[in-house]
């Protein structure tokens, strides 16, 4: 009875050794082919199975800058200490045409161009530091507006910050309504403080007739449609 016993335990544990013994390489094996790991967890792609790639981080956008830009109300402006990061900052241009800046408070930021208000900025820094070193980068625009009124599917302001015309204007508003009167357009605009008006008949510019009238609109003008 005893031998009997112990033979089946001499048995039991052959057997089991031999379990680890097979197991071991497929352990090794398995560590071997796994991806190694430095201070993150690895990966792990299972057949059949849909993995998730993060999305990439979005390009920042490039805002185009027109070569005859001026700053004006609702600009964003990004200004940009070299050696004194904490006077940097991203500002946006009060209705009163002037953006606040750490320890420099206001400075007039309307009607200048992003170079004179890089130089402007400058010199005011001048009384707090020696020899400061700006940048200042245009985020985005959004004073130069043109409008659009009357038999349009859409009306409104709409930013411009390249080239655009009439007809184009028109384009981006949905085009004309069903009752328009498309050879009585007019475009107002303030010249030296004076208003102006242009005439634009719609039929003509499409017919490739009287093309100068598709005139390039410049911030600030307002497109009538009756």
């Amino acid at each position: 009875m005893t031998a009997r016993f112990r033979l089946k335990s001499t048995a039991s544990a052959l057997g089991a050794a031999a379990v680890l013994a097979s197991a071991a390489p497929c352990a090794a094996q398995a560590r071997a082919s796994s991806p190694a790991v430095s201070g993150a967890a690895a990966t792990v792609t299972v057949p059949g199975s849909t993995t998730t790639t993060p999305a990439a981080a979005p390009a920042p956008q490039v805002v185009s800058v027109p070569a005859e830009y001026i700053i004006g109300t609702d600009d964003v402006m990004s200004v940009v200490f070299w050696r004194d990061k904490e006077l940097s900052a991203d500002v946006t241009v009060r209705p009163d045409g002037k953006i606040s800046l750490p320890l420099l408070n206001d400075v007039q930021a309307a009607g200048l161009t992003p170079a004179q208000l890089k130089d402007r900025i400058a010199e005011e820094a001048k009384k707090y530091v020696e020899d400061p070193t700006v940048t200042v980068e245009v985020k985005a625009i959004n004073s130069r507006k043109v409008f659009i009124t009357g038999e349009v599917m859409k009306r409104g302001a709409y930013p411009i910050t390249g080239s655009t015309t009439v007809l184009q204007l028109i384009s981006i508003a949905g085009g004309l309504g069903d009752y328009a009167k498309g050879e009585k357009i007019v475009i107002l605009r303030n010249e030296g403080g004076k208003q102006t008006s242009y005439r634009f008949n719609y039929k003509e510019v499409l017919n490739q007739r009287k093309l100068d009238q598709n005139i390039e609109l410049k911030p600030g003008d307002t497109v009538i449609v009756p």
